[in-house]
């Protein structure tokens, strides 16, 4: 699962936000996402692609945001051939 795919799925299941309204651009708080449910996606980030965020991370504004923390963190996919 793809950093955008877990956010999209992240707030259809806890706020029925429609797929194509979560793009880079979108607030998340025009979304719905208060600090709280900022912090319960980043957790969800966390477990499901094995990463972690620090405490001092600046907390995310746009899904754009979001998405940059989370493929900062994670692994490079590029393999040696």
């Amino acid at each position: 699962m793809d950093s955008i795919e877990l956010i999209r799925t992240f707030l259809s299941d806890r706020l029925g936000v429609e797929p194509e309204r979560v793009h880079d651009e979108a607030v998340l708080a025009d979304l719905g996402v208060d600090s709280l449910m900022v912090a319960e996606l980043m957790f969800e980030a966390e477990d499901r692609l094995n990463i972690s965020i620090d405490n001092d991370e600046k907390p995310p504004v746009t899904v754009g945001d979001m998405r940059a923390i989370i493929e900062r963190l994670q692994p490079s996919s590029s393999a040696e051939p």
